[in-house]
């Protein structure tokens, strides 16, 4: 019978996967709603057909395609800081806690709207929370062995 061989690797805390697959989810939520405005408005069956500008505002065709570009960037930038929080770089938690308080701030402003996406906020918040565990901290090098922070 062959021996497994022991791996000396140290092996990362759960919260770093939770984390990775709530990136994830946001990544594929984000990804709906790139395709969601375009297909609500028939641009992938009649093309861009009409003003994008109506006087100083954006018509509901300029603002279908504004929006679909910007979550198709939020999702361009959710794959490269999963990435970097795969390989365990320190930029990307920093990211990551940035992107969080951001998108909670965004979505507490849209549940007050009566737009709320509770998808995203559920994952958001089990990102922050799983963000601040000591050990995941310390994996980042955020905080010190000592408990305290390290700058």
């Amino acid at each position: 019978m062959a021996k497994r061989r022991k791996s000396y690797r140290k092996k990362n805390p759960i919260a770093v996967t939770v984390i990775a697959v709530a990136i994830v989810v946001l990544f594929l939520i984000r990804l709906y709603q790139v395709f969601a405005p375009l297909v609500r408005d028939g641009v992938f069956t009649n093309g861009v057909s009409g003003p994008l500008i109506e006087g100083l505002r954006l018509s509901p065709l300029g603002q279908a395609l504004l929006s679909s570009v910007t979550y198709l960037v939020l999702s361009a930038a959710g794959i490269v800081v999963l990435i970097g929080f795969l390989r365990l770089k320190r930029w990307s938690w920093v990211l990551l806690m940035g992107w969080t308080g951001i998108s909670l701030i965004i979505s507490l402003v849209e549940y007050f709207y009566s737009r709320p996406n509770y998808a995203v906020m559920a994952s958001n918040v089990i990102i922050a929370f799983a963000l601040n565990i000591t050990d995941v901290q310390r994996i980042f090098k955020i905080r010190s062995g000592d408990g305290g922070p390290s700058f």
